[in-house]
């Protein structure tokens, strides 16, 4: 196993801005490389179609899969929140719980312009499978407040916060559903959350939410988990195909938390060499190499990398499609389409970001020989180490972060290799695979526990 992260360190805003993120902002059409909007895809339709893929192949009966593939519920909620100049402004937010027939709903809260319901549903059953497929005893949710954040004051931010809490409290809980950070939500958020959810019944609540601050009950190890989970699954593949990581170039899609933790894992732990990357604003290119230490450094002091001395300015579009090893989409849904999926050049793609790849993109990304770590097995890592936060806080009992590293690279590699082992047995590609071993899981759940009444 490579060596563990060094200690986590507690980041609590300050009162400037928000900027501790699971993702990128989302991308234009050109920055994904999509070409036009015809070329993407409604996220719920097309985590549907993984599913229904999955459900052909191990002939699951129609009557479970409808069961399986519709979430379970799903609130709309309006609210009003109290602004910098005392107005009050309405907000619109979702909670979607789309299984808990494994246990109870597992999901994050993003802050986005551009959240939609659709989205939220996709991402919930992303959730679900995710959680089956690592094994780990969640169903899936989401939610989401549509807002832009990077044009709200941290106290604004937090009467949003409060107000959506109180909004969604019917459907949350340690037992029921446990949210967690997503685009523009961090630690300081999930500490509202919880002091909101815990004042509200009259006691400490930690297990209401995970990715929360060490000083409150979260776990070492939360922060990296979705870039570490995502590096020891290409190190397992790479290792299951016989090649060797050092020396192997890398793109990454999405300079953001995931992004760019993962590409200093790689650089640093297996000798891979970073020569692309890619934010919101732009992308850049060094062929022999680039050092992401000094690149988050620039990025911090400038806002984005754009402008990265010894790197050449490139077209965002391009970073998905440069001649590399290892291509990592960390940024948002529908990044690769049928528009760039031929020339992607990538023998791996790691997927950090939930439902950067249509599925019709997926077809041909398999057909030419590329190896894809589809999103509900490559960024896995994060919802793990929250899992084992939700156990340290109903425990009492919390782990170094050496123990979680360890316990997070054996979820990880016995994923992979099953994900491996499923494709051979059935002869369909990673993606699908990912999909039977997680469906195959939760259809025994629902066929064992019944429909009550």
């Amino acid at each position: 196993m490579a060596k563990a992260e060094s200690e986590h360190k507690l980041q609590v805003e300050k009162p400037e801005k928000l900027d501790k993120v699971e993702a990128e902002p989302r991308p234009s059409e050109k920055q994904r490389g999509g070409g036009a909007a015809k070329d993407t895809e409604n996220p719920f339709e097309a985590a549907v179609k993984n599913f229904n893929r999955a459900a052909e192949v191990i002939g699951l009966a129609d009557n479970v899969r409808e069961q399986m593939r519709l979430p379970e519920r799903e609130l709309t909620v309006h609210f009003p929140v109290e602004m910098r100049d005392g107005s009050f402004r309405m907000f619109t937010g979702y909670r979607v719980q789309h299984s808990t027939t494994r246990g109870p709903a597992k999901g994050g809260i993003r802050y986005h312009p551009a959240v939609t319901l659709d989205e939220v549903r996709a991402l919930a059953s992303w959730m679900t499978w995710k959680c089956a497929l690592i094994d780990i005893p969640f169903g899936g949710a989401k939610g989401g407040v549509v807002c832009d954040p990077r044009t709200m004051t941290v106290g604004e931010l937090e009467n949003l916060t409060r107000r959506y809490t109180s909004e969604i409290m019917q459907m949350i809980g340690p037992q029921r559903d446990i949210p967690a950070p997503d685009v523009y939500t961090n630690a300081q958020t999930m500490a509202w959350i919880m002091d909101t959810y815990s004042m509200a019944k009259g006691y400490n609540v930690p297990g209401v939410v995970t990715g929360k601050p060490l000083s409150i009950g979260g776990s070492k190890g939360r922060e990296e988990a979705t870039a570490r989970g995502c590096v020891v699954a290409i190190a397992e593949a790479a290792s299951l195909l016989g090649k060797e990581l050092s020396g192997a170039t890398v793109a990454v899609q999405g300079f953001g938390n995931a992004g760019s933790i993962a590409a200093r894992f790689l650089h640093d732990e297996y000798d891979c060499r970073i020569i692309a990357v890619s934010d919101s604003r732009g992308a850049i290119l060094n062929r022999s190499g680039l050092d992401p230490h000094r690149l988050l450094i620039h990025k911090r002091e400038t806002g984005s990398v754009v402008g990265y001395p010894d790197a050449d300015s490139i077209d965002p579009g391009d970073v998905l499609t440069v001649d590399c090893t290892i291509l990592i989409p960390a940024a948002l849904e529908n990044a690769i389409t049928l528009r760039n999926a031929d020339q992607v050049k990538a023998k791996i793609i790691a997927e950090a970001a939930n439902g950067p790849t249509t599925p019709e993109a997926n077809q041909v990304l398999a057909g030419n020989g590329r190896l894809v770590l589809p999103d509900i097995l490559a960024n896995a890592g994060g919802v793990t180490v929250s899992y084992f936060e939700w156990v340290q806080n109903n425990t009492g009992y919390y782990w170094d972060e050496k123990e979680v590293g360890e316990r997070l690279y054996a979820k990880m590699v016995r994923a992979v290799r099953e994900v491996f082992s499923t494709a051979q047995k059935f002869q369909v590609d990673m993606r699908c695979a990912a999909y039977v071993v997680a469906a195959q899981r939760v259809a025994e759940a629902f066929c064992v526990r019944g429909i009550y009444p």
